[in-house]
């Protein structure tokens, strides 16, 4: 951990590297620094950098060979409060209390531009959303699902990446979807409607997110549109859906795109649609979901994991008026209020999929946290792993067209 010195001196800092916690504190003896006064000591803002390392004296040496003054000022205790010794004084500090005062200032700021009592929950909820993980048997090996990133040769799995002007998911997607095994076309709207592609040779296609023409018209009714009233791209979507030997994957505004076309539910009259988030503004985090019992064929495999996932959307609320039984819900987000549920959809819903398996409408971005090094937060312990569990969605994807053959 390494914090450089912020706005509020060296108390801050101290404190800030104790705010992400839920558990846990510092002990502190500035006593050797060489300030008398413990104002200036704590307050001052000049510059500097407070660093954690485990290996201390490995450190020091590696300081001292590149002539860089530096103190060791304390170590992390198990009590929840900072302990700052200094000389012949001790002073100590309720960390929940001053984060709270901390986030105060948030708050406040937060409550100026969110809609309803959303800002107050978000105060009142922000210690309680901490992350947590299942990930089961998982290996996190490339050869577990005999994939790898230098693979150079087809496999004769044809997918599609399906773009619109303004969205911004189409290279994180096609990298997931090649690294699971998938030969992946990048088919942009303007082919569909010219008739240059008709999606005859492929099996799977994926509507990615982003703000496809800028969400002027609300999420995703733009893109609709394309496919409603342009008799090429109408025809060959519904030629797609049509077939038995087909998948599709729409991710946030690609999710609101299936909805707003109704592709879940094509032949049913379960109502579903999207909503603005009920916090009335865009929401993004770093967020924990549970995969539940389901039918998916993407993440039926994925059963009783929690993992963390993105979310960045600002109309990604569910509405699904019909009891909980009618729909298909595959993911829901693992807490329930606000803002661990960021847009308060029914049911906590994260996705929805269609009777059959095959067709999955999600709001969370799985193609940005399919590597360790894309999340914001992952398992300490897991530092070996090469890929997290959302590339399984991706590798059984491409097992069942596999089959299809």
């Amino acid at each position: 951990m390494r914090y450089e010195n912020p706005s509020g001196g060296l108390i801050t800092t101290l404190l800030e590297m104790t705010f992400s916690n839920t558990q846990g504190g510092i002990q502190a003896d500035l006593s050797g620094i060489g300030e008398n006064d413990p104002v200036k000591l704590l307050f001052s803002e000049n510059p500097g950098i407070v660093i954690q390392v485990k290996d201390v004296e490995r450190v020091k040496v590696i300081l001292g060979n590149m002539d860089i003054t530096y103190h060791v000022i304390g170590f992390p205790v198990s009590e929840r409060k900072l302990t700052i010794l200094h000389e012949t004084n001790t002073y100590n500090f309720d960390i929940d209390k001053l984060r709270d005062t901390w986030f105060t200032t948030s708050y406040l700021l937060d409550k100026k531009q969110t809609g309803g009592d959303a800002a107050l929950k978000r105060f009142n909820n922000y210690k309680k959303n901490e992350l947590s993980y299942n990930f089961k048997e998982f290996t996190g090996r490339f050869e577990t699902y005999g994939i790898s990133p230098d693979r150079r040769k087809e496999t004769g799995v044809k997918t599609a990446i399906i773009r619109e002007k303004g969205v911004n998911g189409d290279r994180e997607m096609a990298y997931a979807m090649y690294l699971a095994g998938m030969d992946v076309k990048d088919i942009h709207m303007t082919d569909l409607v010219s008739g240059r592609e008709n999606l005859e040779d492929v099996n799977m296609i994926v509507f990615v997110g982003g703000f496809s023409n800028s969400d002027v018209l609300g999420s995703a009714k733009g893109w609709a549109g394309a496919f409603r009233y342009n008799e090429k791209a109408k025809t060959a979507l519904e030629n797609f859906y049509k077939r038995d030997d087909t998948l599709s994957l729409g991710i946030c505004n690609g999710c609101q795109l299936m909805v707003e076309l109704n592709l879940v539910y094509p032949n049913s009259e379960k109502s579903n649609k999207m909503l603005i988030n009920e916090s009335g503004k865009f929401e993004s985090a770093f967020l924990n979901v549970d995969i539940l019992k389901n039918n998916s064929v993407m993440l039926g495999s994925l059963e009783g994991y929690r993992l963390g996932i993105w979310v960045a959307h600002g109309e990604g609320k569910f509405s699904l008026p019909e009891d909980e039984k009618s729909y298909n819900i595959p993911v829901k987000f693992t807490k329930q209020e606000y803002p661990g549920n960021p847009n308060g959809s029914d049911y906590a819903a994260a996705a929805i999929c269609s009777d059959d398996g095959r067709h999955l409408a999600m709001m969370p971005h799985l193609e940005r946290a399919f590597l360790p090094w894309q999340c914001a937060n992952y398992p300490s312990e897991r530092k070996d792993d090469q890929v997290t569990p959302w590339i399984e969605a991706f590798v059984n994807a491409r097992r069942w067209m596999e089959g299809m053959k």
